[in-house]
């Protein structure tokens, strides 16, 4: 069974950006590429069990096994060796992609705490969206209990958008709460 929001986006949302963006074939209209939950994990350095607890919670979140992000160079300052894990990511595509959305948008995001929208202007000029989770325990799939350190994560959506304005208006389409 497809995605609730890739439904509607396949039903509704796509004629409506073809539509107010001018376009002539709906396939040229920008759709989600993949999204990308990066949590970075400095504190594992000196405490390795935070690293294994952050891979269950990110499963949890995403419904997909992270892969271990691991440094690249050594930085003395920081007591980093090159090699060693430093974080964790989890690339969601397709059907997973657009349920991980439907649930950042209509359940996590309105759980956080004085929310009054997400930055309008978080987008890298080719139309892809960053946005920072301060809390993992927005997301109802995180036993609130069984958290011994809260840690944020970046969320990246890629679209298939041209420029920013067209990615802005997918994601406004999409359901994103973006601040006025």
């Amino acid at each position: 069974m497809a995605a609730r929001l890739k439904e509607k986006f396949e039903k509704e949302i796509r004629p409506n950006l073809v539509k107010e963006l001018g376009l002539k074939n709906p396939m040229q209209a920008p759709r989600v590429e993949k999204v990308v939950v990066n949590m970075g994990l400095g504190e594992a350095i000196q405490n390795g069990k935070i690293l294994d607890a952050s891979l269950e919670q990110l499963t949890a979140i995403t419904g997909q096994k992270p892969v271990v992000t691991k440094a690249r160079k050594s930085i003395a300052n920081f007591k980093l060796r090159q090699g060693q894990s430093i974080g964790a990511m989890v690339t969601l595509r397709g059907d997973r992609a657009y349920e991980f959305l439907d649930r950042l948008l209509n359940v996590a995001l309105p759980r956080v705490r004085d929310f009054k929208g997400v930055s309008p202007k978080a987008f890298d000029g080719k139309g892809n969206y960053t946005l920072g989770v301060k809390e993992q325990i927005i997301f109802p799939e995180i036993n609130y209990d069984r958290v011994e350190k809260i840690k944020g994560l970046n969320i990246t959506v890629v679209t298939t958008a041209r420029n920013d304005e067209e990615g802005r208006v997918l994601l406004r389409h999409l359901g994103m709460p973006f601040r006025q």
